[in-house]
């Protein structure tokens, strides 16, 4: 059975002019409920990560400051967010919900988090509405306890993921790629272990032909046994940030490809949402249902 990581307190609500990105994570579960793609069965709802989990891959000075509400000003806007008690408790929850995915589908070959994809924090920082990076916890959970020995993190989101680059910069067990505008955010790009900057106006046949041939050649060389698929959906022509010129059917197509590599190879894979800022929320909520449809097309 398909399983979703879920929780109310994904769509937690922010001071007005923050609100708006935090709508997905309430309507895209509603709409897969409604249109009967899933049943309640399907989600569940994670605790929050315990701090010795967190402190396998973020620093322990950086974590108490996070809990205690103590950064500095200058942190905070490098963020984004307002700083308070529920957006930490809030990105416990989603680094659990990632973790806990990793079970799932081991179970059942693929996992979805409807939050999640924070690859800007560091293990030093946050940044680009990031505090605690998921799939670097979840991926450093599985080293740790010997549930994976070579783990491929699929950054599919139009922004490089840096954060996750810095973290995985010296870890031969995890190998890093991202496939991103070349001239957006972060400005400064740390190094993957393979990086595809894109130019401005790349469309689906562009975009899907280079990672068609992208992800065999990381199967075969790296050979994982796990994989974290980042499925942002910025990419998308209306996106206002993204910069791209994928359609609603070459994100789905996109992720499909990713999916079916995954499955070909019996490699567990799981799914964290990422970006997505489209004027009209239903065409982000649309492009993420898409991935959560294909999911279950692939693995039946």
């Amino acid at each position: 059975m398909l399983k979703i990581a879920y929780d109310p307190i994904y769509a937690h609500p922010l001071p007005a002019g923050h609100r708006f990105p935090m709508l997905k994570y309430e309507l895209i579960p509603g709409q897969l409920l409604h249109e009967g793609s899933i049943g309640p069965a399907n989600l569940f709802a994670p605790q929050p990560c315990p701090a010795s989990v967190v402190l396998l891959t973020h620093h322990a000075e950086y974590f108490q400051q996070l809990s205690n509400l103590a950064l500095s000003p200058q942190h905070v806007r490098r963020i984004g967010f307002p700083l308070t008690a529920a957006l930490v408790h809030r990105e416990l929850v989603i680094a659990q919900g990632t973790i806990d995915c990793c079970g799932h589908a081991r179970l059942h070959g693929v996992a979805l988090n409807v939050a999640g994809g924070t690859h800007h924090a560091f293990a030093n920082r946050g940044e680009g509405f990031c505090l605690l990076n998921d799939m670097a916890i979840a991926a450093n959970y599985l080293l740790h306890q010997g549930l994976a020995q070579r783990i491929l993190v699929v950054d599919l989101d139009v922004h490089q993921g840096n954060g996750t680059a810095k973290l995985f910069e010296a870890e031969p067990r995890v190998y890093t790629f991202s496939m991103h505008g070349g001239h957006n955010y972060p400005f400064v790009k740390e190094k993957s272990d393979w990086d595809i900057p894109l130019p401005d106006g790349t469309d689906d046949a562009a975009y899907l032909a280079l990672l068609a041939q992208a992800l065999p050649v990381m199967f075969a060389a790296h050979r994982p046994d796990f994989v974290f698929y980042l499925s942002g959906v910025d990419v998308l022509d209306t996106d206002k940030f993204g910069k791209l010129k994928l359609t609603l059917e070459g994100c789905r197509q996109r992720d499909a490809m990713v999916f079916e590599q995954c499955q070909r190879h019996g490699t567990p894979c799981v799914v964290s949402m990422g970006g997505g800022y489209s004027a009209d929320v239903k065409r982000i909520v649309e492009a993420h249902c898409n991935t959560y449809r294909t999911a279950l097309s692939v693995y039946g």
